[in-house]
């Protein structure tokens, strides 16, 4: 029986009995195959709290397009899927959870906590996967990972162990990045700024004369932003080439309220040209006073608790909120008169990218892993080509990352997360680090432990995704054959949070790279070019796209005209235009399928039948280098660049020219040797065009596939086109387009006279070009369809042709339609004449409003230029109809 498309192209009907289909094959499943090159992907973890947004569609698309294009290029293509677990994020949904329900955290305790998060990992985890499956994404699910699964805890242990036996994980007493609403540390880089606007306020500390005395005159001035934190100031500093202060050496001031001493230090650190020259050092608060301090020896005193409320250090000011303490500050040295100005100041302030608080920086004792040397390899892969990142200024990002590394504070104050093996002496308070709890303490002997409460950052176990998901740290056949992996699709947002760990943490642990290719995609605004959120509440959801449009529509949308590093503005107009793409690919393969003879093979596997015309040449050509540019296209990972083509050839060429061409010999079944000969191109080039679109649409072309062939059972596995030196007919299609070209003048001409496409009109073709009569006369056909001519002339001379005919002028060739064929010379007349009556009328009325002073002058002059403007009009078209009417004889 004959197969043939629905009428009515609906993608709902379609893409979730295809994706079935695709995973019950096990499509997108590989194994170790030393007779194939790998090709591999590692899929940037989703977060186990995620619902897809526009983000994820973009970058899963990216990498669905070069995983599909790939496996049909004949790569044993590994796209590795797996989750996040998202220590901070799903552990404030649980907490929040759990309030609802009127259970608090604490007391219900870490391990019935940790109950409760696997249950709702195990009911909730999973959305984020069917989503990404409703996009088209063709992962192996079949090696699903997750970052805190059995393999991957093995793995983030021994790094842990193998680290800290190297030295390069320690723990000490550092600045930190502590949030105070998720009670935790977070690293540089999960700390976003922002401008906000706030004040500068100029305190000034009196000096301590050498006997001892406060002195009424002597003062030490400075700026701060942040007046709470002077309670822990434990110095002040100058710049040791600083004159002003050259009197101060080796003096103290007093720190007021507190009544401390602190000594006046000198520092190279303090920048003579800002302010006053003057910084009060707080060790405990702040990165460069804490290397100040360090420097010179000072006591480091927090001043806050971990809810950023002020502790016992703060005196009479404990208990209180860090804002309420910096407004009772603030009143106290104005009554105590130490308050000089308070100047409007706006400057970055860090927050916590997933809680937007302000964060503090902090003291803590954390575990933290010591950058200088591992960053060096992380360094050199880049200089020396070995990664190469895409687009190329994403070098420059990444080099002021790593110019500027700091240790990497990994120790987290959450329960959700890999746990740090290190275990405490009970006793003598000896840290040993383990994979399982000790039983003895080397030190003291004694017997009883307690495992550090804190957990790793989710990204060192990220750091090491690309080798962890294919078995590390044990020897596997994955982890030989798919390692290193081949390309990293990725935002530019996550260069500092993800890329250069896991690069790092490759060469560390396995000595090479981990990815040859990084392709950095940027954001998904919208149509006003924002970001989009919640609070700004312009947020799409992509999943409602592809409810009302189709995932295909939503794919073809967000890759189309885009670059690599690029943003891209969002609009529900071009979603659409993807849909009519879609359902103009769908409506000509039916109209092939529809001349289609029952039981007739596919063109798929026929060798290029006898018979081939011009137009089947010049789209077989069009088609051979169609392919050729997208493949160099898509090896350059320029894959909007490429889809552009492919989107160009299939409607313009294919859909609007060559269909076209072909319809008068697919209608005409007695030469059923040019008949066969389209039906072959067309099904052919159909075919071929399917392939190269098949990695950004899926769906509808393995549905139209499947449909007009049943050679191969799926697309997906089908081969990609190559370039064929045979299929090179560069003759046929400089002829073609010498067609294109006089069609075009044509419909132009008929256009301007509103010649309407039923009145047929003949075409005189006239030139002494002998090559260029033989290019009209053999695609006689075709031309006459296309050009609305009742008939084609070929000669060499004007002799016969009406001198009323209206011409078009080509490189060697000049067209001529009798005027008569296309205008009924009598009803335009008619026609005509109305309208100059017509006009006529609108001329004198608009010339007695012009005229009539009472209008002049009362009228707002907008209504009076719009009226000139009329006349103007209506003036230019009298004179166009008197000349026309002049013209047919009147």
């Amino acid at each position: 029986m004959k197969k043939e498309l629905e009428k009515t192209y609906n993608p709902s009907e379609i893409e979730g009995r295809l994706y079935s289909k695709w995973e019950e094959k096990k499509y997108f499943h590989a194994e170790v195959d030393e007779t194939k090159k790998p090709f591999t992907i590692v899929i940037p973890p989703p977060n186990i709290t995620g619902k897809l947004h526009m983000g994820h569609a973009f970058d899963q698309t990216l990498q669905d397009i070069l995983i599909r294009w790939k496996r049909m290029e004949g790569y044993n293509a590994l796209w590795q899927p797996g989750t996040d677990h998202a220590s901070i994020a799903t552990e404030v949904r649980i907490t929040n959870e759990l309030k609802k329900q009127g259970i608090d955290k604490r007391e219900l305790g870490r391990e019935k906590f940790l109950e409760k998060a696997w249950e709702w990992k195990k009911e909730y985890g999973g959305t984020i996967v069917s989503q990404l499956k409703k996009l088209g994404s063709s992962c192996d699910w079949d090696r699903e990972r997750f970052t805190m699964d059995e393999g991957c805890n093995e793995a983030v242990t021994e790094v842990f162990i193998k680290m800290h036996e190297k030295g390069y994980i320690y723990k000490g007493s550092r600045i930190v990045n502590w949030c105070p609403v998720c009670k935790t540390s977070i690293s540089d880089a999960e700390v976003e700024y922002e401008e906000q606007a706030g004040h500068l306020w100029h305190i000034k500390y009196p000096v301590i004369n050498e006997d001892g005395s406060i002195s009424n005159t002597d003062f030490i001035e400075f700026a701060t932003t942040r007046p709470e934190t002077m309670l822990g100031d434990t110095a002040v500093a100058v710049n040791p080439e600083d004159e002003r202060y050259k009197s101060f050496k080796g003096k103290k001031v007093l720190l007021p309220i507190v009544n401390r001493e602190l000594p006046i230090v000198e520092d190279e650190y303090v920048d003579m040209e800002f302010g006053t020259g003057v910084v009060k050092i707080t060790p405990a608060h702040d990165p460069n006073d804490f290397e100040v301090g360090k420097r010179h020896g000072l006591p480091e005193i927090n001043i806050l608790n971990d809810d950023a409320t002020i502790n016992a250090n703060g005196g009479k000011f404990e208990g209180m909120d860090r804002y309420e303490c910096r407004k009772a500050i603030v009143k106290e040295l104005e009554e105590m008169g130490l308050l000089v100005e308070i100047e409007d100041y706006s400057h970055n302030v860090g927050t916590h990218d997933r809680c937007k608080t302000t964060v503090e920086p902090m003291i803590k004792a954390q575990w933290f892993v010591k950058m200088d040397e591992l960053i060096k390899p992380a360094v050199k892969a880049i200089k020396e080509g070995e990664i190469k990142l895409i687009p190329p200024r994403m070098d420059k990002i990444y080099y002021n990352w790593t110019d500027n590394i700091r240790d990497w504070c990994i120790s987290r104050q959450l329960w959700w997360g890999h746990r740090i093996p290190a275990y405490y002496c009970d006793k003598c308070g000896e840290v040993v680090v383990s994979k399982e709890m000790p039983t003895v303490c080397p030190k003291c002997g004694e017997s009883h432990f307690t495992q550090d409460p804190d957990t790793l950052d989710t990204w060192f176990s990220s750091a090491l995704w690309p080798f962890e998901t294919l078995g590390w740290p044990h020897d596997t056949r994955e982890l030989k054959y798919f390692f290193p992996t081949d390309v990293l699709v990725t935002g530019y947002d996550i260069i500092f949070f993800w890329v250069i760990r896991m690069i790092f943490s490759s060469y560390e642990h396995m000595g090479t790279y981990p990815f040859k290719t990084v392709l950095f995609h940027g954001l998904i605004r919208d149509s006003q070019g924002r970001k989009m959120s919640k609070s700004l509440g312009n947020g799409i959801d992509p999943l409602e796209v592809i409810e009302k449009y189709g995932a295909d529509a939503l794919r073809l949308t967000i890759v189309t005209g885009n670059a690599p590093g690029n943003d891209m503005r969002f609009y529900n107009e071009r979603v659409e235009n993807s849909r009519n793409f879609a359902n103009k690919v769908w409506n000509a393969s039916r109209f092939i399928m529809m001349n289609m003879e029952e039981g007739a093979p596919s063109a798929i596997h026929q060798p290029m039948p006898e018979g081939l015309e011009m137009a089947d040449h010049w789209i077989l050509s069009k088609l051979n280098n169609t392919v050729k540019e997208v493949t160099e296209n898509m090896d350059k990972f320029e894959l909007g660049i490429a889809v552009q083509k492919v989107y160009d050839f299939i409607w313009d060429e294919f859909c609007d020219w060559y269909i076209e061409m072909v319809k008068p010999r697919l209608y005409n079944s007695d030469d059923k040797v040019s008949h066969e000969a389209a039906l072959w191109t067309l099904q052919r080039v159909l075919i071929d065009s399917l392939k190269l679109l098949h990695p950004y649409m899926p769906f509808i072309t393995e549905e139209i596939f499947c449909t007009i062939q049943d050679e191969e059972e799926s697309i997906m596995i089908s081969d990609w086109p190559v370039y064929k030196d045979e299929w090179n007919f560069a003759d046929d299609e400089k002829k073609v387009e010498i067609i294109k070209e006089a069609v075009r003048g044509i419909r132009n001409v008929r256009t301007q006279m509103n010649v309407a496409p039923s009145r047929k009109a003949k075409v005189f073709v006239v030139s002494d070009n002998a090559e260029s009569l033989d290019t009209f006369e053999s695609s006689k056909l075709f031309f006459q369809s296309l050009a609305y001519a009742s008939e084609v002339e070929c000669r060499k001379d004007k002799a016969g042709i009406p001198e009323d005919a209206v011409s078009v002028v080509l490189a060697d060739a000049a067209l001529y339609m009798p005027f008569s064929d296309l205008v009924d010379i009598s009803a335009e007349i008619e026609r005509l004449t109305k309208e100059k009556k017509k006009l006529e009328g609108e001329l004198k009325r608009s010339q007695s409003m012009l005229s009539n002073e009472r209008f002049l002058s009362k009228a707002p002059a907008e209504k009076i230029a719009e009226e000139k403007e009329k006349q103007q009009k209506y003036q230019q078209t009298f004179d166009q109809i008197c000349e026309r009417l002049e013209q047919l004889g009147k």
